[in-house]
This record gives structure tokens, sequence and C-alpha cells, in this order.
């Protein structure tokens, strides 16, 4: 199971958030670049890139900023927030050198650049999938779906998507524990290489992560405030 720590960039600064609120954030720095150096001098062996004012605006101040990151580290990054047309993919993995692409809200609004995107670049495609109460959640998580977390897998699969990160947004940022059930679900049910991110706060949470048989998890407020050492969390 991979680890990958999160960086997630909103005004230029390196945030957290609560739930997935944008009015409940803290600030863990003001150089979002020198915090990927510092995960990939820890031993991070893959990042999770979050550009926040493109998940909740549909456009992005921060895409200097994510070229940099990414000549500055030589560990792939797996970006998402506000990938929307097939050019800003294009531009992410083409010029930028992002590895992965996540795609939330156009895979529920927009199937037809969904196929055309795992179509052409195969493998570098990934949807996140946010639930709350297991339903799919959409644009920066303000804006719920009808449709269920596992449904809406089974459905990226079937347009050739093999790999969706899975956040429950009721445990985001909360140091609750992750949803195992959840997280269990979709593994089950889909298929799918499931990365699992939301609520992990303990070594424990992620042995149990690491049981369900997920393919990675994401580790965000617990590697900021001490709670795990990456180190720590690389030997599980």
């Amino acid at each position: 199971m991979i680890i990958l720590p999160a960086v997630d960039i909103k005004g230029g600064r390196c945030v957290r958030l609560l739930q997935g609120r944008a009015e409940c954030e803290t600030v863990y720095g003001s150089d979002p670049v020198e915090m990927a150096r510092s995960w990939e001098r820890q031993g991070a062996e893959f990042l999770h890139v979050v550009d926040l004012d493109g998940a909740f605006y549909g456009f992005s101040p921060n895409e200097e900023l994510i070229s940099s990151m990414v000549k500055e580290v030589s560990i792939p990054i797996q970006l998402g927030g506000g990938i929307r047309s097939m050019e800003k993919i294009r531009r992410m993995l083409d010029e930028y050198g992002v590895k992965r692409v996540i795609l939330g809200t156009a895979a529920v609004e927009n199937t037809e650049l969904l196929q055309h995107a795992a179509a052409k670049y195969p493998g570098r495609i990934v949807v996140g999938i946010d639930a709350n109460q297991g339903k799919a959640a959409i644009k920066g998580w303000v804006e719920a779906t009808d449709i269920s977390a596992v449904d809406l897998g089974l459905m990226v699969k079937k347009m050739g998507i093999e790999t969706v990160v899975y956040t429950d947004i009721s445990k985001d940022g909360m140091l609750s524990g992750p949803n195992l059930e959840g997280i269990n679900e979709m593994i089950e049910k889909t298929g799918l290489n499931i990365i699992a991110s939301g609520g992990i706060s303990s070594l424990k949470d992620l042995q149990q992560i690491k049981e369900t048989g997920a393919a990675g998890a994401i580790i965000g407020k617990a590697l900021y405030t001490g709670e795990i050492r990456l180190s720590d969390a690389l030997n599980t």
C-alpha cells in the first residue's frame, strides 16, 4: 500500500480544511513547493496535491506554483481540483509533467470528457469519489448528488478508470479514524484500486486500511499535526 502525503493549496498557501469547508482552514505553510520538497526528503514516494481554489471556483491562480512543484521534486505527483476540461488535463500531464490527474466533478457532469481522457491517457486518469453518507458530492464537496459512491465507481470503471481516490467527507480533517466500512464496500463491490482518504489519525488506522486491500492511503492533517510521522507510516 502506497502512502501519499497531501499538499492542499489555497491562496498560494499550504492549508488543511475541516470536512472540506473553505471557511474552516488552518494554514500549515506559506510555501507549498517547500512542503513538497520536505515530504520528499522524508521518504515520500508519491504526493497527493489538491488545488482547492480550482475545486471551489473552477479556475485556478495556482498553476505556476503547481508547475514549480513538479519541477522541484523527483517523485510523482497526482493532482486534483478544478480539472474539468481536456485542455487542462493535457496541460497538466503533457506540459507540467504531473503523473496523474484526478477528476471529480467532471466524472459526474461530463462523462464524455472522462471517457476521452481515460482513452488518451490510460492509467493516468484517477477519479475522486467524495462521499457524504454514501452519496457522491461535487464542486469542492459543496454540492450533493443522488449517485451512490459505489454506483459511481462502477460507472467510471466501465469507462476505463482503474484507480479511485475515495474520501469520506465527514471524516476529512477530523482525525477521527477512517470509514473502514465504506472503504471495504468500495473495494469489494467495484474491484477498483482504491486510495483511501479522510480521517486517518494513527498507525493503527493505516494498518486497518492496509488490511482492507486498499491500493493506497492519503495522509493530511495527521502529518501536519505530528500525530503520525511519515517515516513510521512508510514502515506500516
